[in-house]
């Protein structure tokens, strides 16, 4: 397929892009953790859409399935994994993201902790605001499913994301040592003479 026919619009595609792709990109990464690997398979999802957008629109909002193709390719990671290791023997590891606040990184962390499908089930329902019954059509599992991945994750990451200097921080803080006092200085004060 080379396109989207006469009666659909490029303008039409950009502004489901424009629109969508962000918050999309923002998925895929809370899901796989790599924003090179999110932002790549995105483009390519959109690429696939734009060959199908007359059927995806004849059929209503092309939206869960852009999301399903991109969290399919971006989860289905085990060749770019080899791929990965290949170029970090080759070239090194690559270099950290600079200015990540310290709770997004713990979360992304957090996030790595989980069974692939608890962490796409996170995803659609708690990030996209997807209800459960939407995530189970577009991970294929039963809305019950759905629901134990979701506890099983909640329970996961609140173990990871539990904070034992916050614990610390809350507590009334040691007071300081008062300074010792210094002896009082006497200054020998003239005393007239009488005589």
């Amino acid at each position: 397929m080379s396109g989207p026919s006469p009666s659909s619009t490029p303008s039409d595609f950009d502004q489901f892009y424009t629109a969508t792709a962000k918050r999309l990109v923002a998925a895929v990464y809370a899901a796989t953790g790599d924003l090179a690997e999110a932002e790549d398979a995105v483009q390519e999802a959109y690429a696939r859409a734009w060959q199908r957008w007359d059927r995806l629109t004849a059929e209503g909002d092309p939206t869960p399935w852009v999301r399903t193709v991109a969290l399919r390719l971006a989860v289905s990671s085990w060749r770019r994994a080899r791929n990965r290791m290949r170029a970090h023997f080759r070239h090194g590891p690559p270099p950290d993201l600079p200015d990540l606040a310290p709770d997004r990184v713990a979360l992304v962390h957090a996030l790595r902790g989980l069974k692939p499908e608890q962490r796409t089930a996170v995803v659609l329902h708690h990030l996209l605001d997807l209800p459960i019954e939407q995530v189970a059509r577009e991970t294929g599992v039963s809305p019950g499913a759905v629901r134990t991945r979701l506890s099983r994750a909640r329970k996961a990451l609140g173990s990871h994301l539990a904070d034992p200097e916050a614990d610390a921080d809350s507590e009334a803080p040691t007071p300081m040592p008062a300074p010792a006092p210094h002896p009082p200085v006497c200054h020998p004060k003239e005393v007239p003479s009488h005589g």
